[in-house]
């Protein structure tokens, strides 16, 4: 059994290198890419690279579709596919736990595993706490996909572990997902996430803003236009789809301090 991590980021000079660090232990090989930013994150992915040279390997890619591309050679091996994003800070004395889980097949019947998941609204340092929405009732975003149920995973992929079309092995089938966040109180929890998705990344977000993820910036489909055009003739207001989905429930506050022990705050040009 081996766990590929795999990275996809636009300007999120201000907490990837956390995000990183966090989970290079748990996984055998992370694969980082780049797509098109403009602040300091493609240095930072190139300086991760360099300090953990035979396991972490940069890509600029010029299209997000090219990521997926990285991870069709797993299908139908016994790997674990471990999907993680610049704002996503996870646990890692928890991932070293959940690792040995995985190790011993507690997990080997189910397609999909969703981890426990705070959505920060805000982050401070003193006292070191986050405040947000916990998944349930939201959705968790959690990414961690088992490789030996399937034989490949093809077609419109338009980021990695995103739509195309999966061909599962005898026995398995999508439905087999395994919701811990269903069953599971954050504290007690291995697989669990700081989704940093409300608080500025870089340099050029807005305070208070909430920005698309890549693939939402360049999607291009009815719906989106339909939206828009609502908008712009009726003045029919678009709805932010994170916000619908990241900022249900009432509002918690978390000790943040198992998530940022590794490393001294960064800082950002």
């Amino acid at each position: 059994m081996r766990i590929i991590g795999i990275l996809l980021v636009q300007n999120e000079e201000r907490f990837v290198r956390r995000a990183i660090e966090n989970v290079i232990a748990f996984c055998d090989e992370l694969i980082l890419c780049d797509h098109a930013s403009s602040d300091d994150t493609p240095q930072i992915l190139d300086d991760v690279a360099r300090r953990h040279p035979g396991k972490a390997r940069f890509h600029r890619v010029r299209s997000p579709r090219e990521t997926h591309e990285f991870l069709k050679p797993f299908a139908g091996t016994p790997t674990w596919v471990f999907g993680v994003d610049g704002d996503e800070i996870y646990d890692p004395a928890g991932l070293a736990r959940f690792r040995r889980r995985l190790e011993v097949g507690e997990f080997d019947a189910h397609w999909v595993v969703f981890g426990n998941v705070l959505n920060v609204t805000r982050l401070s340092e003193e006292p070191n706490e986050a405040e947000g929405h916990l998944a349930p009732p939201c959705r968790s975003m959690t990414k961690l996909f088992n490789f030996s149920a399937i034989d490949t995973w093809n077609g419109d992929t338009p980021e990695r572990l995103h739509g195309g079309q999966i061909a599962f092995r005898h026995g398995f089938h999508a439905g087999l997902r395994c919701a811990l966040h269903e069953t599971v109180e954050w504290d007690d929890a291995d697989f669990r996430c700081l989704h940093l998705c409300f608080v500025p990344r870089s340099r050029f977000d807005s305070p208070g803003g909430v920005r698309e993820n890549i693939m939402d910036r360049h999607a291009w489909s009815w719906t989106k236009l339909c939206k828009k055009c609502r908008s712009l003739v009726f003045g029919v207001p678009t709805t932010n789809w994170k916000l619908e989905k990241y900022a249900r429930g009432e509002k918690v506050r978390k000790s943040a301090a198992a998530f940022f022990d590794l490393l001294p705050p960064q800082t950002t040009k």
